[in-house]
C-alpha cells in the first residue's frame, strides 16, 4: 500500500470501527497534557514523569521511555487505545464540534458549505426521526435487489454498488464492502494523468485472515460473526435469518480465498496491471463486465490498472458459480451494514456489540456527537477544514514547520551524498525526487466544491447514502484529466501526515502540528525527536520499498543500478527479519515484510532528524534539562511519540491488517541508531542491542 505516518479508516467501514478508529495505532507522546496527566501545569519538553528509571533503555527502549505513564493510564471505555494521536484527535473534534455549532447558529443561506455542514450532522443527532423512520429508507434498495433474476441483473446490481470507497493513500482498507473497490489517482506509467484502479473487495470483517486463519482465536471470531450476520439480518426482517448467515459467511470465506494477502498488495510490481476492457472477459471471465462497468458509470472508460489481479479472477468466476439467492442476501447485508449508523438504533448498537467490542475489544459506544462529528468530517471534510485552518492554524506556526521541513530534506540530501552504496545515477535519481518533493503545510492549496451534494435536514439516511455516491461521481469525472500535483489527500483537521508517491508530494495537515508533536515553546532537540522524525518519516517514505519504485515524476521507473537495488534488498531484508522476532502475543508475531515500508521510515525519519538536530547546533551541544543531554532527550521524546495503550482486541487485528508495527516496535527502532548506544551506554548482552555490523543501515 501507498503509506504515511498512521493509519485510519474508511467512511464506508462499519460505524462502530470509525467510531473507534480500531485500526489506529495510537502513536503518542505520552506527556502532560493527556487524560493521566499528574499536573495541570503544561510541560513543554520530553515527559519526564512518563519515564521508567527502573528500566535500562538498552533493554527496553519503549517501557524506559513510557513505562510511568503506561502504568497510570487506563484506557476509556469507549476507546480501543489511547495515545497522542486520540488525544490530539479529540482535541480536534471540539473544535470541528464548535465550527457546526457556529454554522448551526448562523443562519447561513441554503446551498452554503456551513449550511450544510449544520443540516448533515443536526439529521444524524435525530435519532427520534430515524428512529420512526425504521426500516423505510431501505425499501426501494432493498426492492432492487429482490427483482435480480439472472447473472446480467446481478452484474448491473454489483455495478450500481462501485464506489470509491478504497483510498490507497490513506487507509490500511484492503477490503471494501463492495464486490470491487475503485481508486481514481495518477497513472503508473502516465502519472500526469488519473487513470481507475480496481482492488479486491467483498468482505465484511477486516482481512481474508479472518476467514482463513486456523487459529483457535479466530475460529471463535468467525462463530460470532456469523450470530452477528444472522442478528443483523433478523433486526432487518428478514425470514430464516441463520440459514441467511450460513450462506453468507461462507461466501465472504470464498471471496477470502481470493484475496492477496497485505503482504503482497505492497508489491507495486504486482500492482501494475494495464487492463484493456477485453481484458477481463478474457482474464477474469464469470462476471458480465460490459453490464457492469455500464452501470458503473464507466461504460466508456477502455483501460484500468487492476491492483489485484487474482482477485479480480477469483471474483469473477464467483459470480458465475454462486447461487442468485446467496448473492442477493450478500448485497442486503452490505446495505444494512454499511448505513447501520443512520437506521433503528437496535441495529447500529449490534453491529458496534460485534465490530466495536468483539472486534476491537470496546465497553462502550462513543458519544452521539462524536460519531456525528466524525460523519460530517467523512463527507464534508473540506468544508469544514477550510473553516479548521483558519481558527486553528497560525502563519506563524505554518512559517515555523515550513524551516522545519527544510532542515529535514536538507538533512537527507546530505545523507544520500554520504551513501558510499549508492552508484551515482542512482543517487542523482534520489536527489531528482528531493528536489521536486512537494510539501504541504497545513491545509491545501485548494477545496472541493460539494455545491452538487445534497443535504437536507431531514434525511440521514439520504445524506449518507449520497455522500458516497457524490464521491464516486467526483472521482470518477477526474478520470483522463491532468493530475494537480498540489492536491490534498486529507483534511487540515486530520491528525495526521502522509506521503503521496504518484505526486511526489506530503501532506502536514493542521491538526497534527500542535503540542506535543510540535511545541514551539519546547526546546528544539525536543521538536526535531518528536515532529521532526514524523517529518523524516514521510521524507523516507520517498525511499521505501514501495517509493523507491516511483521517479521524481511520481511514474513506477527502476531508477536504480542492479547493484544498488541488491544492497537496498539486503538491508530491507534483515530489517524484516528483525521485526519478525516480535512477539506481542504468544504465536503471534509482527509481519517483517508486511511492516517493511513502515519500518524503514521509521529507521530513516529518526535518523534524519538526529542529523538535522545536530546540524542546527553548529557544532554546540544542546543544554541538559532534567538531568538529560540534548542528546537523550531527542531519543526520550521520539520513544514517547509512541507511547501507547491498547486493547488486546485491537493489537490482534492491527498485526493482522495494519501496515505499521506497534507503537512498542517502533519506539525501539532506535536500535539500529549509533547516536542512541553513546547516548545511553548501551552494552553488548542488553535486550536491544545488536552489534555495529548487525544494525540496519539503508538511508
Amino acid at each position: 500500500m501507498i503509506r504515511y505516518c498512521c493509519s485510519s479508516v474508511s467512511r464506508l467501514a462499519p460505524a462502530a470501527v470509525v467510531a473507534v478508529a480500531a485500526v489506529l495505532p495510537f502513536a503518542g507522546a505520552a506527556q502532560q497534557n493527556t487524560t493521566s496527566t499528574v499536573t495541570n501545569a503544561p510541560r513543554h519538553g520530553i515527559a519526564v514523569a512518563n519515564i521508567d528509571r527502573s528500566v535500562k533503555p538498552g533493554d527496553d527502549f519503549y517501557r524506559y521511555a513510557n513505562g510511568e505513564w503506561i502504568a497510570r493510564t487506563e484506557i476509556p471505555a469507549d476507546r480501543a487505545g489511547i495515545g497522542v494521536f486520540s488525544v490530539l484527535a479529540d482535541r480536534s473534534s471540539k473544535n470541528v464540534a464548535a465550527i457546526i455549532e457556529e454554522a448551526a447558529k448562523s443562519k447561513a443561506p441554503d446551498g452554503s458549505n456551513e449550511q450544510k455542514i449544520a443540516d448533515l450532522y443536526n439529521a444524524f443527532m435525530d435519532e427520534t426521526a430515524i428512529d420512526t423512520r425504521g426500516l423505510k429508507p431501505l425499501e426501494p434498495h432493498l426492492a432492487a435487489i429482490a427483482a435480480i433474476h439472472d447473472r446480467h441483473d446481478l452484474a448491473v446490481a454489483l455495478g450500481k454498488t462501485l464506489r470509491a470507497d478504497v483510498d490507497m493513500l490513506n487507509n490500511a482498507v484492503f477490503s471494501t464492502p463492495n464486490l470491487l473497490g475503485l481508486w481514481v489517482a495518477p497513472g503508473f506509467g502516465d502519472s500526469d494523468h488519473y487513470m481507475p484502479y480496481l482492488l479486491q473487495g467483498g468482505l465484511q470483517m477486516p482481512s481474508r485472515d479472518y476467514y482463513l486463519d486456523g487459529s483457535a482465536h479466530m475460529k471463535d471470531l468467525r462463530v460470532k460473526y456469523y450470530t452477528h450476520v444472522a442478528t443483523m439480518l433478523r433486526l432487518a426482517g428478514f425470514d430464516d435469518p441463520e440459514g441467511r448467515a450460513s450462506r453468507i459467511v461462507t461466501f465472504e470465506r470464498d471471496i477470502a480465498a481470493t484475496h492477496v494477502s497485505l503482504a503482497d498488495i505492497e508489491d507495486i510490481a504486482r500492482a501494475n496491471n494495464l487492463w484493456t476492457r477485453a481484458d477481463f472477459a478474457a482474464k477474469a471471465p464469470g462476471l458480465d463486465w460490459d453490464a457492469y462497468f455500464e452501470a458503473a458509470g464507466l461504460g466508456g472508460q477502455k483501460q484500468f490498472m487492476v491492483w489485484t489481479p487474482t482477485a479480480l479472477t477469483g471474483e469473477a468466476a464467483l459470480v458465475a458459480s454462486v447461487p442468485i439467492e446467496t448473492w442477493k442476501d450478500w448485497l442486503r447485508l452490505q446495505l444494512i451494514e454499511a448505513y447501520a449508523n443512520v437506521l433503528p438504533r437496535a441495529l447500529a448498537e449490534e453491529q458496534f456489540s460485534f465490530f466495536g467490542q468483539v472486534m476491537s475489544g470496546v465497553q462502550q459506544q462513543r458519544p452521539r456527537w462524536q460519531l456525528g462529528v466524525n460523519l460530517v468530517n467523512a463527507d464534508l471534510g473540506d468544508a469544514v477544514g477550510q473553516i479548521y485552518a483558519q481558527k486553528y492554524f497560525s502563519p506563524q506556526a505554518k512559517a515555523e514547520a515550513r524551516a522545519m521541513v527544510a532542515n529535514l530534506i536538507a538533512a537527507y540530501h546530505k545523507r544520500i551524498n554520504q551513501l558510499t552504496w549508492l552508484a551515482p545515477s542512482t543517487r542523482a535519481e534520489a536527489q531528482a525526487k528531493l528536489n521536486t518533493l512537494y510539501v504541504g503545510i497545513g491545509y491545501p492549496e485548494s477545496w472541493k466544491d460539494y455545491s452538487t451534494y445534497e443535504v437536507r435536514a431531514d434525511d440521514a439516511f439520504g445524506n449518507s447514502w449520497r455522500a458516497p455516491l457524490w464521491k464516486f461521481q467526483h472521482q470518477i469525472a477526474c478520470i483522463g484529466k491532468p493530475v494537480d500535483r498540489y492536491e490534498w489527500s486529507m483534511e487540515p483537521q486530520t491528525v495526521n501526515a502522509v506521503n503521496l508517491p504518484l505526486q511526489n508530494a506530503l501532506n502536514f495537515p493542521a491538526a497534527i502540528l500542535q503540542p506535543p508533536f510540535f511545541d514551539p515553546q519546547a526546546p528544539a532537540v525536543v521538536n526535531y525527536g518528536a515532529i521532526g522524525s514524523v517529518i523524516g518519516h514521510e521524507i523516507s517514505h520517498t525511499f521505501d520499498a514501495e517509493g523507491s519504485a516511483f521517479d521524481s515524476k511520481g511514474r513506477v521507473r527502476n531508477w536504480w543500478t542492479p547493484d544498488d537495488h541488491a544492497h537496498f534488498e539486503q538491508q530491507a531484508e534483515q530489517l524484516e527479519k528483525q521485526y519478525d522476532a516480535y512477539e506481542p502475543f504468544p504465536g503471534v508475531h509482527v509481519n517483517g515484510k508486511q511492516t517493511i515500508d513502515e519500518n524503514i521510515a521509521d529507521l530513516g525519519g529518526v535518523a534524519a532528524a538526529y542529523d538535522s538536530y545536530r546540524a542546527s547546533l553548529k557544532g554546540a551541544e544542546a543544554p541538559a534539562r532534567d538531568g538529560f543531554t540534548g542528546d537523550q532527550q531527542f531519543f526520550i521524546a521520539f520513544g514517547q511519540n509512541w507511547g501507547s495503550k491498547t486493547r488486546e482486541a485491537s493489537l490482534r487485528r492491527q498485526v493482522l491488517t495494519d501496515g505499521h508495527s506497534p507503537g512498542q516496535y517502533r519506539a525501539d527502532v532506535v536500535r539500529n541508531i549509533d547516536a542512541w548506544y553513546a547516548a545511553f551506554t548501551v552494552k553488548a548482552g542488553e535486550n536491544l542491542y545488536l552489534a555495529p555490523d548487525d544494525r540496519v543501515r539503508i538511508w
